[in-house]
């Protein structure tokens, strides 16, 4: 199609925003990482064929590096301490001792098995063996762009990707381009895209839960078997990427097609059969992941739950860690209502976004399954201090989406109550049910 066609101006504007974005995220090339980083990052290089010394080597230099970074960068605007000479050397040296200290004692003592390397306990590291997804998404660009460079393009990539399919899904929905540009925008502003640029597993999760939700909205809108493959690839992914959040999916999806589903039934309508095939595949993903994972022998609830309240293993297991994680998640979520009701945008966001999503009944119960996925992560790991609400970060594709689409019907009344005319208009009624 030649440029400057109508139909090329939506495309050009979705790589604007997305180029601004990732224009944006040079201020902070370094300084990122997170203390799990290290583990996916040694993984990555040790699939391109280096040994365990070689990849802890890279791994270390690169966390200590960005621990480095933001020394650096808090000593300069420290008020009593920023006329004094920088501890960025120190606490890059003193870093890499204490790194090799604990990497250098397990590979003495024969903890060489795997891809990543010993920084803690085999039973710890564990959990990051079986999550090839993202270590194998870092190689090209480590490969390309070498280390610092390739972590930041890595990132960049999956949050710029997860904006544009924001784009797509709205438009899917048949919502203005300006519209659906907010939503791309919001996805960037908000915290997905902050936690996405973290170079750990949430951009891409946050991408491959999108394409699921895209796959959703394709299903409903006249192109089933499109979407259902693009749900099933998606739910596939997000098994090798982090294969809980592909049971969360599975579970919420067909939670929310069998609410679908009933709620046909008791008006005397017969359920339609995207929603039943997105239940159905839901359900598949669901049961498929506890089977694979129980048979390739993964890590199990138990060890997940005593992961959480030993410290990673530091501490002795637990003798009764159900009763504990209970007493835990209700003063966990007494907590987290007390921090939401005094810095209330989260919630209002969150309600703002459900409004705008069962506005469109049958994908809004999808969405809203979707976005619960983080509700669950969270509260699998009732833990206050994890870096800034990562594990919750799922549940921003709320109101991501949703409040455009809540937009989008008001703007829809003040136009004196406009509906989309002909064929588009009835398939748009029988997908809302």
């Amino acid at each position: 199609m030649p440029r400057g066609t109508p139909a090329a101006r939506p495309r050009a504007w979705v790589l604007v925003l997305a180029a601004v974005f990732a224009v944006l995220q040079l201020a902070n090339v370094s300084g990122r990482a997170t203390p799990d980083t290290k583990n996916y990052l040694s993984y990555a290089v040790s699939l391109r064929g280096a040994d365990k010394r070689e990849a802890a080597a890279v791994a270390v230099d690169y966390a200590c590096a960005s621990r480095a970074s933001m020394a650096r960068r808090n000593h300069s605007v420290d008020v009593v301490r920023f006329r004094g000479p920088s501890p960025a050397d120190r606490v890059y040296r003193e870093c890499r001792a204490e790194q090799w200290r604990q990497v250098s004692a397990r590979l003495r003592a024969g903890q060489t098995g795997g891809h990543t390397a010993p920084f803690l306990s085999e039973r710890f590291m564990r959990i990051f063996e079986v999550r090839p997804g993202y270590p194998m998404f870092l190689v090209p660009f480590l490969t390309v762009f070498g280390v610092t460079w390739g972590m930041w393009a890595a990132s960049v990539t999956a949050a710029a990707a997860g904006g544009a399919l924001v784009f797509l899904i709205l438009r899917t929905l048949r919502l203005p381009v300006p519209l659906a540009l907010t939503g791309q925008a919001l996805y960037y502003v908000l915290p997905c895209g902050t936690t996405a640029m973290r170079p750990m597993t949430e951009g891409l999760l946050l991408a491959l839960t999108l394409t699921a939700v895209w796959g959703c909205a394709l299903a409903l809108h006249g192109r089933p078997r499109t979407g259902v493959a693009l749900l099933g690839g998606a739910l596939a992914a997000l098994f090798a990427v982090k294969h809980s959040q592909a049971l969360f999916l599975g579970v919420c999806l067909a939670g929310a097609g069998a609410a679908l589903a009933v709620r046909r039934r008791w008006r005397g309508r017969p359920p339609q059969r995207a929603v039943l095939a997105v239940a159905a595949l839901g359900c598949c993903a669901a049961a498929g992941t506890l089977l694979l994972a129980r048979l390739l022998h993964y890590p199990s609830e138990y060890d997940s739950l005593q992961d959480l309240l030993t410290d990673h293993y530091a501490l002795p297991d637990r003798p009764h860690p159900w009763p504990d994680l209970l007493r835990l998640e209700v003063r966990f979520w007494v907590e987290w209502l007390r921090r939401g009701l005094t810095e209330p945008l989260f919630l209002a966001l969150l309600a703002a976004g459900a409004w705008g999503a069962l506005r469109r009944r049958a994908f809004g119960v999808f969405l809203l399954g979707a976005a619960a996925t983080g509700v669950l992560t969270q509260a699998a790991h009732p833990d206050i201090t994890v870096w800034g609400g990562r594990l919750i970060v799922l549940a921003w594709l709320l109101p991501v989406v949703g409040v455009p689409l809540l937009l989008d019907a008001v703007l829809r009344g003040r136009a004196g109550g406009a509906r989309i005319p002909g064929p588009a208009q009835a398939e748009q009624r029988l997908l809302t049910g």
